[in-house]
């Protein structure tokens, strides 16, 4: 088994709301990943209403190489964690 390797990584934007109210925290999120590395589903399982948003329409966009069994490229699931944190403390 050859596992996935993030190959294109788009930056989350924190949420201006979320900034202002000096929030923090961390959105778990279980991605399933097809045989070319693409995310196909994608679902909370740990949520920060204020930055859930923020963090799927980020990790929609990254890239994966495909996960390899036996030398073919099998759908996977994922589990992605996102940190939001405010630099400056």
């Amino acid at each position: 088994l050859r596992e996935p390797r993030k190959i294109v990584h788009v930056p989350v934007v924190y949420p201006e709301v979320a900034r202002q109210a000096r929030l923090e925290g961390r959105v778990l999120l279980e991605a399933t990943i097809d045989e070319r590395g693409v995310i196909t589903d994608l679902r909370v399982l740990r949520s920060q209403p204020l930055l859930d948003g923020a963090a799927i329409a980020a990790v929609r966009q990254w890239r994966y190489t495909p996960t390899l069994l036996n030398g073919v490229p099998v759908r996977v699931l994922l589990t992605i964690t996102v940190n939001f944190t405010l630099a400056g403390g």
